[in-house]
């Protein structure tokens, strides 16, 4: 596959362009969770090893492939198995009750469930009915159920499916269930075509450097996630949010993109050793999720290098409104 030029097509196939990145710098850190490192070679490898079990098991074309864990490269690679099979990626929200990830998983109509061993034992202990979704641990084994390294197909295996469609879905995000259960928002390829894709090449390419420090269930980091991986850029993953640990992180990878939502900003422009750290290569930062203050952007703009973006409505409609606060500083009391 030429990627640059699948890349400036109106649409394009998304998964074949990440196992194409695999072939063209197969030695370039794909993912750095801050426990293991992988390759692009190896994300390639491992995608389409999870992808031709994904069908081997049963999945069919659309079906979703649910996946509930603390947010890792296991857990990426699940994300994009999904997608690479042809199937749709249901990543469901940690915080959720028991009851509440029960009906997810009903509603998804999964027959997959990715799922680490905290998540799982607190389910199991809670009583709740799982269905018939198959386990599949992104951690360690867990008796008779399969680690992902122990499940996936052979190395070398490669899956067989078209390429996807417009209207095809890409993932189902999942609401945060504030005025009820909360209810499944299906994003379509062209929708995510156009989300991290269309347009994008002056903003991402093979050189972005990516650090997100929100989980991978939540749309939030997945508009920076998927753009960055799409161009076969870098991503750090990170847990639990600290802005001392975000700040030595940005500065040792050279960050260039980032998301934060409006509480991560505070919490870094109220680090002492804020000034004291080199984030002269970030490009853009984005922010959403939470209302952010005209003061905040002030004070984000003024002190923090790289551009900022605020989005609303992104989960719902593909992004409503924005605003390019580093472009109209007069309109920081605006969503757009």
């Amino acid at each position: 596959m030429d990627i640059t030029a699948e890349l400036e097509r109106e649409f394009g196939n998304w998964p074949g362009i990440v196992a194409a990145w695999g072939t063209l710098q197969p030695d370039a850190i794909a993912l750095d969770d801050g426990y293991h490192r992988i390759s692009w070679g190896a994300l390639s490898g491992q995608v389409d090893r999870i992808a031709a079990q994904l069908i081997a098991d049963g999945l069919q074309r659309g079906q979703a492939v649910a996946i509930l864990g603390t947010t890792g490269i296991p857990y990426a690679l699940a994300y994009l198995a999904a997608i690479r099979a042809g199937g749709c990626a249901a990543p469901l929200t940690t915080s959720a009750t028991p009851r509440q990830l029960a009906n997810m998983l009903a509603d998804s109509g999964a027959i997959h469930l990715f799922i680490d061993g905290d998540k799982r034992a607190e389910l199991l202990a809670s009583g709740v009915d799982l269905g018939t979704a198959r386990h599949v641990m992104l951690d360690a084994a867990a008796g008779e159920t399969p680690s992902l390294s122990e499940w996936m197909a052979p190395e070398g295996s490669v899956p067989d499916i078209a390429p996807p469609q417009p209207g095809d879905a890409f993932n189902i995000i999942y609401s945060s269930g504030t005025t009820g259960t909360p209810k499944g928002i299906v994003h379509s390829h062209a929708m995510r075509w156009r989300q991290s894709v269309a347009g994008f090449q002056a903003i991402y390419s093979e050189q972005a450097r990516a650090i997100l420090s929100t989980p991978l269930y939540s749309n939030t980091t997945l508009a920076v996630f998927l753009p960055t991986i799409v161009h076969g850029g870098m991503v750090r993953l990170m847990g639990k949010f600290d802005s001392g640990q975000w700040l030595n992180a940005a500065q040792a990878m050279r960050a260039t993109h980032t998301m934060l939502v409006p509480v991560q900003y505070q919490r870094l422009m109220s680090d002492p050793a804020f000034d004291s750290h080199d984030l002269s290569s970030m490009q853009v930062k984005f922010c959403t999720s939470a209302p952010f203050s005209a003061e905040l952007k002030a004070e984000a703009l003024r002190r923090f290098p790289g551009g900022l973006v605020e989005i609303y409505g992104m989960t719902e409609g593909g992004v409503v409104c924005m605003l390019q606060a580093h472009n109209f500083p007069d309109k920081l009391h605006t969503v757009g």
